[in-house]
């Protein structure tokens, strides 16, 4: 109820009690338990393994300025279980710098993400990324792109992709440096526009990934 962007959502603005909110949350988990025990036994261990970063998530904004980068290894463990689903094991060379590659875009759209919490994040005495670059937050981003962008090239010539990856990603590459270089990190609304942006980034990669299986 403290933060302007969250206080009309369910719990928050008393639509729903915490024990309905609970109750929301048991029904989920017991889905998500569900579908993982449709995968082989690897991924099921390998899935169960992400709790601990699930359930801690939600704290670290009390005790970090890095939130963002613990959102990035929790958000992007589906990497490393969506290979494993498939193949029943792990290939480092491939799954670990496309993993790499999710945790930077994280700490890229997130941080933008966080700008439209700042201020109440001051007020409520909680941390971020936001917080924590402040006026080099466009430096900082550039970084985790470049970063991001390297780690999926890694990954595409350790998987063997073909080369419409490559033009995705130099397409995909041109997106995430739009939403970095253009955004308005003092407006709400355009952080949150950059922010939803980032789903035609997700779009484009995946593109070059299909595109250039067919023509490997």
């Amino acid at each position: 109820m403290q933060v302007e962007r969250t206080k009309l959502r369910p719990v928050a603005s008393g639509i729903l009690s915490p024990f309905q909110g609970l109750c929301f949350l048991g029904f989920q988990l017991l889905l998500g338990l569900g579908i993982l025990l449709q995968l082989n036994h690897y991924s099921c261990i390998l899935g169960a393994s992400s709790l601990l970063l699930v359930f801690s998530y939600p704290l670290m904004k009390r005790f970090t300025f890095w939130p963002q980068a613990y959102l990035g290894l929790t958000f992007n463990w589906g990497a490393l279980l969506g290979w494993a689903a498939v193949k029943g094991s792990l290939d480092p060379a491939i799954v670990l710098p496309l993993y790499i590659s999710g945790v930077f875009w994280t700490l890229v759209y997130d941080t933008i993400y966080a700008h439209q919490d700042k201020e109440d994040d001051l007020k409520v005495g909680v941390k971020s990324t936001a917080l924590r670059f402040g006026d080099s937050t466009e430096e900082w981003i550039t970084g985790f792109g470049i970063a991001s962008i390297s780690s999926l090239a890694l990954c595409g010539y350790n998987a063997g992709i073909g080369w419409p990856y490559y033009a995705f990603l130099t397409a995909a590459s041109g997106q995430l440096a739009w939403q970095i270089w253009t955004v308005d990190l003092s407006s709400r609304a355009d952080c949150n526009r950059k922010f939803v942006s980032n789903k035609w980034f997700g779009a484009i990669i995946f593109s070059g990934i299909l595109f250039g299986r067919i023509s490997s």
